[in-house]
């Protein structure tokens, strides 16, 4: 803007040099002659005065248009029919340029008649007129480069400082404060533009720290289910390991084992299993989710039998709970392992929370095979059956409960689906149900 008012004084001042150095220039430089109807009634007055010497008067009834006047050699006013207020001489005449012609008679030159009338009149006025109107012309400039600069600092200018404050907020993290906007300027959709990538902003960051908060979140809830199973396998550990010292005592050299005994080892010995197993649950979720979020986990799909799913089935249901209606035979195309890893994960969520026989039955619909997966517990709320397979969430009637979890199994189960070119479908109709759309080949 700066720049702006320093073209516009700039202009004003080239503009007013101008109009004073035309002014300078045709002040006094531009001479004409007079014209020749000047001169023809110059000669004419000039006859009627030397024949009418004695009665001058008679020239007021000869109709000249011209001023004049009439000098004796004195420059004494013998007559005049002007009302030019300036005292006139021949000496006059002559520097201004006025037509003037010696009167004679026998005796000589006795008069002079002058018209004071240089013939410029015409000029001065056009020159007059050219000068006003440049200097109109200038004002009229000047005024629109103004309000042309008052519009551009109002429409332009002042809506660009907003938006550089915003951006300045934008990066120091002030993402509350928004973008004020004016739909008039010439910017108002880029304004809110600005202000929809500031909300955009804001609620990713909003995003960014629930998501660190559910992260430190998972990582006490990990914390707690790690030590669970770790605290039981060193009691079976430490258990174990007090038999054989009490045993080795008190049997000297050769240590023999009775059928009780031996159960209770192998019971001592299926609970570390058990525990392993956690352990290794616990951690093959966490490294499944942190590598979806590297962008690096991968699924290797291939044709396989339908019935695969029923040996996945007997393989995940520990406590016997499915009843599995017919299977149609068909080929499907999946990842075995991946889909083994979404059947245990929904199973397993079914005996942690409803802890009821499971459903599960099929049918085909286009080109896919629908498994419906159906527990009998509680089921969850309509408002969070959409929210369940999101990362980290667990149920509000869970998440301050003692049962363990960490909300990545159904997130993980919906993620290798979607993997796999299928998806998974969460329902609550007496419980919980869980539907895999399973692609054929």
């Amino acid at each position: 803007m700066k720049n702006y008012i320093r073209t516009t004084v700039i202009t004003a001042v080239i503009f007013l040099a101008g109009i004073l150095l035309f002014a300078v220039m045709t002040s006094g430089s531009i001479t004409q002659d007079s014209s020749r109807e000047t001169i023809s009634a110059l000669n004419d007055i000039a006859r009627t005065a030397e024949e009418n010497r004695t009665e001058l008067d008679v020239l007021d009834g000869c109709g000249y248009s011209n001023g004049f006047v009439i000098l004796d050699m004195t420059d004494n006013v013998l007559y005049s029919n002007t009302s030019a207020e300036e005292r006139l001489t021949v000496e006059t005449a002559i520097q201004k340029r006025y037509p003037y012609q010696y009167l004679r008679d026998e005796s000589g030159v006795w008069g002079c008649v002058i018209i004071p009338d240089d013939g410029l009149d015409g000029y001065r006025s056009l020159r007059y007129k050219f000068i006003s109107g440049m200097a109109v012309c200038a004002v009229l400039i000047l005024f629109g480069m103004f309000g042309f600069g008052v519009y551009l600092d109002r429409k332009v200018i002042t809506p660009f400082k907003k938006m550089q404050s915003f951006a300045g907020r934008v990066a120091e993290g002030r993402l509350d404060e928004p973008l004020e906007m004016d739909r008039d300027n010439l910017f108002g959709a880029f304004s809110e533009s600005f202000d929809i990538m500031r909300e955009e902003l804001s609620a990713s960051k909003q995003r960014e720290l629930e998501l660190q908060k559910k992260e430190r979140e998972l990582v006490a809830s990990l914390s707690h289910d790690l030590k669970t199973p770790v605290t039981g396998i060193k009691l079976a550990a430490e258990l174990l390991q007090m038999r054989f010292a009490v045993k080795a005592e008190n049997a000297g050299t050769d240590i023999v084992f009775d059928k009780d005994e031996t159960n209770s080892m192998n019971e001592g010995i299926e609970g570390i299993l058990q525990k392993t197993d956690q352990i290794n649950a616990l951690v093959s979720d966490l490294f499944t989710a942190t590598l979806d979020d590297l962008g690096e986990f991968k699924v290797s799909c291939r044709d396989e039998d339908s019935g695969v799913l029923s040996d996945i089935v007997r393989a995940c249901d520990d406590k016997h709970y499915v009843i599995m209606s017919e299977l149609p035979q068909v080929i499907i195309n999946i990842d075995r392992k991946r889909m083994a890893q979404v059947i245990g994960n929904i199973i397993s969520n079914s005996y942690k929370y409803a802890d009821t026989p499971i459903d599960i039955c099929f049918s085909v619909s286009e080109r896919f095979l629908e498994m419906r997966i159906q527990d009998h517990g509680q089921g969850v709320p309509a408002d969070e059956i959409e929210l369940i397979t999101n990362k980290f969430y667990r149920g509000k009637a869970w998440a301050d409960s003692d049962r363990d979890g960490n909300g990545l199994g159904l997130y993980i189960a919906k993620m290798l689906m979607k993997k796999m070119n299928g998806d998974l479908i969460a329902e609550s109709t007496d419980g919980l149900a869980v539907t895999l759309i399973i692609p054929l080949s």
